[in-house]
């Protein structure tokens, strides 16, 4: 058994880097966007909230594997066209910044409003009030929330395999249909909760950072 786990071990690992690239470009991608449209959000232009809003609840509402179809098979129909990788990268990143920014706008409106009144009194610029004041405290607040959609996108990767993607779950089940064994699923399983386990304890730890501003 052991000589057959190190025959497979090789396909396993280049699919979980390839998982491992989608999960980190994503979480590049969506955490910054999802905190631009959660303060673009608590904007009084209506236009633009109205706009903010439905696609937060397009990309809430419609599943994930139907975004990522759509992209790839859809948006060709209209001449815009991806290559397979920036395909699920754009539709992972529009999904998951879509939650994120709902997270981030639950921590924004849990700040009290005389945290704002107060860097005006100290003279601090919006981008100050932001940056050293509001967003240290909504990290802190939201952190637990973003560790269960970190660990939820790595487990979300492995719809990449409608794209044709050699991803972790797509090598697995190439050599399951080819050798006719269930021991590579077990391997990919063991795979994702060593993956899930690490960041578990990388979100315990930011938790514990930013204890500090209790």
């Amino acid at each position: 058994m052991m000589n057959y786990i190190l025959e497979i071990l090789p396909a396993l690992l280049d699919g979980a880097l390839m998982t491992l690239k989608v999960f980190i470009f994503t979480l590049l991608g969506s955490i910054p966007l999802g905190i631009i449209v959660a303060f673009a959000l608590q904007t009084n232009f209506k236009p633009l909230t109205f706009l903010i809003h439905l696609y937060i609840w397009l990309m809430r509402g419609t599943p994930l594997l139907l975004q990522l179809i759509f992209v790839f098979y859809g948006l060709p129909l209209i001449g815009v066209v991806f290559e397979r990788y920036d395909a699920a990268l754009f539709a992972f990143i529009l999904n998951y910044a879509a939650y994120f920014a709902e997270i981030f706008r639950g921590g924004i409106q849990s700040i009290p409003e005389g945290q704002y009144e107060a860097a005006k009194v100290l003279r601090l610029t919006r981008f100050q009030t932001v940056s050293r004041i509001i967003l240290p405290q909504v990290i802190k607040i939201v952190l637990p929330s973003i560790g269960n959609e970190v660990i939820n996108l790595v487990k979300d990767t492995s719809l990449i395999y409608v794209l044709g993607l050699g991803d972790l779950l797509r090598a697995g089940k190439i050599a399951m249909s080819r050798d006719v064994s269930l021991l590579p699923l077990v391997l990919v399983g063991i795979i994702y909760l060593l993956l899930t386990a690490v960041l578990t304890l990388a979100s315990k730890k930011l938790e514990k950072h930013y204890q500090y501003y209790k």
